[in-house]
């Protein structure tokens, strides 16, 4: 199935990504489905910068040739692009237009793995959070979040971390009653064009009903 793009030119191209796609292919000839194989489909040369979990839907970023793939993993190394994420997370918490950061380190938890958990021996991992809604019926707040590092599961292990699991969550959600994925969106990102020196910014909002 063709990925439908967001935006084009001769350097990347950005796209939306489906819930229950991988971003890249894994092991196994039943996971070479992914969004960069349906993307090669129409752009044989693309490659891949940047990863979503494959529940998560949202904006992704594709280079189309070798010198946009290092400028733009130069720009994600640098923390120079602005990548805002919406979810659903268990709990009803107060509306704030103020940030809130989750700091918390992060390691593997080899024994569960690909669980990831927090530890203070772990990598510094750095998240900003607030409550931008509440659900009428349900004890569920929706949140604006933007990790300012990117580590494996990060936003879904720091939420679980303050009581609030990502509504949907099989990993780290105690329940996945009431809906049928994880409610976690890729809603912005924006970044400076690494040819073009053109500032980019691209808003998706969720299709999910909850």
């Amino acid at each position: 199935m063709p990925m439908p793009l967001v935006f084009e030119d001769s350097h990347l191209v950005v796209l939306n990504k489906p819930a229950g796609v991988l971003s890249v292919p894994g092991r196994g000839p039943d996971k070479q489905d992914c969004v960069l194989s349906r993307l090669q489909q129409s752009h044989p040369s693309a490659r891949v910068v940047h990863r979503l979990d494959m529940a998560t839907s949202g904006l992704m970023v594709f280079a189309l040739h070798t010198d946009s793939q290092r400028r733009l993993s130069m720009l994600f190394a640098a923390r120079e692009v602005h990548k805002t994420y919406t979810a659903w997370v268990h709990g009803a918490l107060p509306l704030t237009d103020a940030w809130q950061t989750i700091d918390q380190p992060l390691i593997a938890d080899w024994p569960n793995r690909p669980l990831q958990k927090t530890d203070p021996q772990g990598k510094p991992s750095v998240t900003l959070w607030r409550c931008i809604g509440r659900h009428q019926t349900h004890a569920a707040s929706m949140l604006a979040l933007q990790p300012l590092t990117g580590r494996s599961h990060q936003l879904r292990v720091h939420l679980q971390s303050i009581g609030h699991p990502i509504i949907g969550d099989a990993l780290y959600a105690a329940s996945t009653e009431g809906t049928h994925r994880l409610m976690l969106h890729a809603s912005e990102l924006g970044f400076t064009h690494p040819h073009t020196q053109q500032t980019l910014h691209w808003h998706s909002p969720p299709d999910w009903h909850f």
